[in-house]
């Protein structure tokens, strides 16, 4: 049996804050991946089985191979359709925060999200949050936001009452925030977790080949020219980094997506412990988004928090820098530098 991860009285909190709201809305963090749009999805469907019409709305484009999940057709992207997020968010009575642990991390919808006078309950895993809300469910230890989507729903009694349409995103949320359950995924709570979404009739193999193995042609050719010639490795430190530059992009026909894993793939090699991805930002000059990745007990949040402006988990972070690619190359170098003595 789950363990309960809010008291009684937080969870009849939660549910007068639903049945009392009129306009619901739930947000995410800006470069969406698999839990943020999972857990978006799956609470959605538990709000719907509620009675409520919840409206999904979130900062920018969501990975193509995330397209085929239920209901998807539903989200409002903010970069798309500006004047009508905004409305929606100032008129929304209650705001579900899921995946993200502070305002800015949803980017230029940050503004928007902060100025709306409603009701904000955060569902997130990540370090040190940091926002002001009615309630805060925040649980770090946690594999993922889905799987504490599926904790407090459990807790509430309501899973059995939903279907597939709840259980496929929740499980590729908690599949792909822990690399299909190879790190960040020892607690056995969740693999009972697994066995209850799988009395739903999810066909969980198909889920892994629609999230890693639906990519175009021109990413599996991306994955090649980044090992073969943009990787460099620090063989004494256990480290590397690579660069993805706007040029690298286009020549790749890049689509949202296309960069997922390739952070992880340098880790394959015998003793290295530290994976930094350097990538520039396809509209904005100026703006390189960070992916790190590490093994074993090496804190790669450590290294977001001190060199990139990000944070996140010990084996699993990101962040940003406000400069130029070969900047942030020498970034990446410092750091590596900094942390040698506990890469060696």
């Amino acid at each position: 049996m789950l363990k309960n991860i809010i008291t009684d009285g937080e969870c009849s909190q939660l549910h007068s804050l639903i049945q009392t709201a009129e306009t619901i809305v739930l947000c995410c963090h800006v470069n969406p991946d698999g839990d943020a749009i999972g857990s978006c999805l799956g609470w959605a469907d538990y709000l719907r089985q509620q009675g409520k019409e919840p409206l999904i709305i979130i900062p920018d484009q969501y990975p193509d191979y995330l397209q085929w999940l239920p209901n998807t057709e539903k989200i409002v992207r903010y970069d798309k359709r500006k004047e009508y997020a905004e409305t929606v968010l100032k008129i929304a009575d209650l705001i579900f925060c899921l995946d993200f642990n502070t305002a800015s991390r949803t980017d230029r919808m940050a503004d928007a999200l902060t100025a709306s006078p409603a009701k904000k309950v955060m569902i997130d895993h990540h370090l040190a949050p940091d926002m002001d809300t009615v309630l805060c469910i925040s649980h770090p230890e946690m594999s993922s936001t889905c799987e504490l989507v599926f904790r407090i729903i459990w807790q509430l009694g309501a899973f059995e009452s939903l279907g597939k349409h709840f259980a496929v995103p929740i499980y590729c949320g908690m599949m792909t925030d822990t690399g299909g359950f190879t790190y960040n995924s020892t607690d056995p709570d969740i693999y009972f977790i697994v066995s209850q979404l799988l009395t739903k009739r999810i066909d969980k193999d198909k889920i892994y080949r629609n999230v890693y193995h639906n990519y175009s042609e021109n990413r599996l050719r991306l994955v090649g020219y980044v090992l073969y010639e943009k990787l460099v490795v620090d063989a004494k430190r256990h480290a590397s980094f690579f660069t993805l530059t706007r040029h690298d992009l286009k020549r790749f026909r890049f689509i949202k997506g296309d960069a997922e894993g390739l952070v992880n793939m340098p880790l394959q090699i015998k003793g290295m412990k530290l994976s930094i991805s350097l990538r520039e930002d396809t509209e904005r000059d100026n703006l390189i988004w960070v992916s790190l990745r590490s093994v074993d007990n090496f804190p790669c949040n450590k290294v977001a928090e001190q060199f990139f402006n990000g944070g996140g988990h010990l084996n699993a972070s990101g962040g940003r820098l406000y400069c130029t690619i070969a900047e942030a190359v020498e970034v990446a170098k410092r750091a590596i530098l900094h942390f040698e003595d506990t890469l060696k």
